[in-house]
């Protein structure tokens, strides 16, 4: 290959050989330590930019890579995020953010980002940071177009997406992809593994997982008032009806659709002022007549998903708990807390899941729009070798999970969150993101900690965080291995939302899944929930 043949694109690739090192100057000619040559620098393209995706871009910034491209649809709400970045809450400046926003102010800048994908031609890597029903199109495009994707949690929206996802990243091996559960790259992730898989609590059956959250408006109905009902054509020889027929249709009509189960009903219980009308009243009052931000492109936004009018009560961030957008509790906080006794345990797709809740939130034809407030999902793992089957309980929304013996009196349950692994000789403990594991009985502890060091650890900043983003950086360019490949990251996000597959299948119905089908065989209306057909214009 002749010299000027050589791109710099196929040298952060990893795709170049040694023969090609004399090419470039070395670093310590260039500049001192920490010095960056611009062949080591990653161009990077940030989809969904203000939120997540800035904290994504922000290591990578800090790590000395270069943010070449930015796409998303609210570049108003961009602008004003990252700005309030820059100051600390004592109003001092914050070195980091000012760097970010440096690199935004030089980034080019798209709404669409299919539209970057295909002619910006400098891109290496791809950020998708956006709500999680955008993330498989767009980190599909993106592998597609020959760039490798950092992907933030969960991976997909559906089963189904995750699945396309783990095939794509497949047919595209030199590609490196990552998934944003940072907690993955830890040290104390690496523990857990490490003790558990040296026998320490002994083979392990159950599993509790909870968190605090939501933390963002769920079972709440959908926002604004039905279209009123066309009113019944007279009967042949009858006038037609006199009176405000037309002024009070709308509420006429949404107590027409209780009696025959729309909104449902109050039966004989109670005063008129049930549950159903406090919701009703609220999604035509409090939640009704509000304008779209000039600077946000709605349809963008919505993507493929449904078409609905825009509310603030969706953007930004509260997207989290609507089923068009998001994936609930489940899906924004699985992949910090399931993700580590699915590793350590190697649990495989489940094969058997049940699932119940509070009232979901509806809309005014009785469709569930809003994840419920509080989920429980029960998750069945067959067993792996001579490892026994196990069962993961799963709780959110406050629900927590029963104090188990082995823990002392004195050591409180995190509210905020945690796992409970319970083994046949005692327990292992730890937070969200898998912070401050602990054994139980304590007199184990003692053998935990002459258990080798099995796993690499992941450089940390100052604060002991793991740079999961520079992780990923660094494999695009040959010098690592990315923490969270989609290989296993389809499969922990696949696991996370057939939670929600068997929650909108009903409660009191367990499914049992093939996970080498990808199906259900038990209960063939499940499977319309494992996937979905995307808005005209779209496509996987």
């Amino acid at each position: 290959m002749k010299r000027d043949k050589i791109t710099r694109r196929k040298f952060v690739a990893g795709t170049t050989g040694a023969a090609f090192g004399a090419m470039i100057v070395p670093r310590h000619v260039l500049g001192g330590t920490g010095y960056k040559a611009p062949s080591d620098k990653l161009n990077v393209a940030v989809i969904g930019c203000g939120g997540q995706g800035a904290s994504d871009a922000t290591e990578l910034v800090v790590g000395g890579e270069n943010i070449v491209a930015l796409a998303d649809v609210d570049f108003g709400y961009v602008d004003k995020a990252v700005a309030e970045r820059t100051k600390n809450r004592d109003g001092s400046p914050n070195a980091n953010s000012v760097k970010l926003q440096e690199a935004y102010n030089k980034a080019k800048r798209y709404a669409d980002f299919r539209k970057m994908l295909e002619e910006q031609k400098d891109i290496d890597g791809v950020i998708v940071a956006t709500p999680d029903h955008i993330h498989a199109i767009a980190a599909k495009a993106a592998l597609e177009a020959g760039k490798h994707v950092y992907c933030e949690k969960p991976l997909t929206w559906s089963v189904h997406e995750a699945r396309v996802l783990r095939e794509t990243a497949k047919k595209n091996p030199k590609l490196v992809t990552q998934m944003g559960n940072q907690g993955h790259s830890s040290h104390e992730a690496r523990l857990i593994n490490e003790w558990i898989q040296a026998g320490i609590i002994g083979p392990v059956r159950e599993v509790y997982v909870w968190t605090n959250r939501p933390i963002w408006p769920q079972g709440v109905p959908r926002p604004g008032k039905p279209a009123p009902e066309p009113a019944p054509a007279p009967e042949a020889g009858h006038a037609a009806p006199s009176g405000p027929a037309q002024g009070q249709a709308p509420r006429q009509a949404a107590g027409q659709r209780m009696a025959r189960g729309g909104y449902g009903s109050a039966g004989s219980f109670g005063n008129e002022w049930t549950q159903v009308r406090v919701n009703r009243e609220t999604a035509w009052t409090v939640l009704n007549n509000f304008s779209k931000p000039d600077t946000l492109n709605w349809d963008l936004y919505l993507g493929p998903a449904p078409e609905v009018q825009f509310h603030p009560i969706y953007h930004p961030f509260n997207w989290r708990g609507w089923v068009d957008w998001g994936t609930g509790a489940l899906g924004d906080m699985g992949a910090h807390l399931i993700d580590h006794p699915f590793w350590a345990l190697d649990l495989g797709l489940p094969t058997h899941i049940e699932a119940t809740s509070t009232p979901w939130g509806y809309d005014s034809k009785n469709n569930p729009v809003s994840h419920p407030l509080a989920t429980q999902v029960v998750y069945h793992f067959a067993a792996r070798g001579v490892q026994p089957p196990v069962r993961m309980i799963w709780g959110d929304g406050g629900l927590m999970a029963p104090r188990p013996e082995q823990m002392p009196e004195n050591v409180p349950l995190d509210r905020g969150g945690g796992v409970i692994i319970i083994g046949s000789k005692g327990i292992l403990t730890h937070e969200t993101y898998g912070k401050n594991p602990r054994i139980f009985p304590e007199s184990l502890m003692e053998e935990a900690k002459k258990v080798p060091q099995k796993y690499e650890r992941i450089a940390t900043d100052e604060r002991n965080n793991a740079l999961h983003r520079q992780n990923w950086a660094k494999a695009c360019k040959g010098d690592a291995k990315p923490s969270s490949p989609f290989e296993y990251a389809s499969r922990l996000t696949e696991t996370m939302v057939l939670g929600i597959v068997a929650l909108k299948t009903g409660q009191g119905v367990q499914i049992r899944y093939d996970g080498e089908a990808g199906k259900v065989t038990n209960v063939d209306a499940a499977n319309q929930y494992l996937g979905r057909e995307y808005r005209k214009g779209w496509s996987l």
